[in-house]
């Protein structure tokens, strides 16, 4: 199913993802990291077929709250036919710096 929605990564989310990648590489094993990769390929192809599927942060109700895992939430925002990808997030981080 195709869709007319685009998912475009801001430098805050290449970061998070970068972080989150090093870190399973250093303490698990490949097929972990790939677990974590598949997991949020997923995730994003369900975002980009259904952005309205996750509700709205409470912490910031401009964003949309996806968790991926209870390690990781994806944080986006929708603005017409864009999904910003804005942070993926460590679940063990303050949720007040999310903005």
């Amino acid at each position: 199913m195709d869709s007319d929605y685009k998912i475009f990564w801001t430098g805050e989310a290449v970061d998070n993802l970068a972080s989150i990648l090093g870190y399973l590489e250093e303490r698990w094993t490949q097929k972990e990291v790939d677990h974590f990769k598949h997991k949020l390929t997923k995730q994003l192809d369900l975002i980009v077929q259904n952005p309205e599927i996750f509700p709205v942060s409470q912490f910031n109700p401009r964003l949309r709250k996806a968790v991926l895992s209870i390690h990781t939430t994806v944080f986006y925002e929708l603005s017409g036919k864009i999904i910003y990808l804005v942070y993926l997030f460590s679940n063990y981080q303050n949720p007040n710096i999310i903005k």
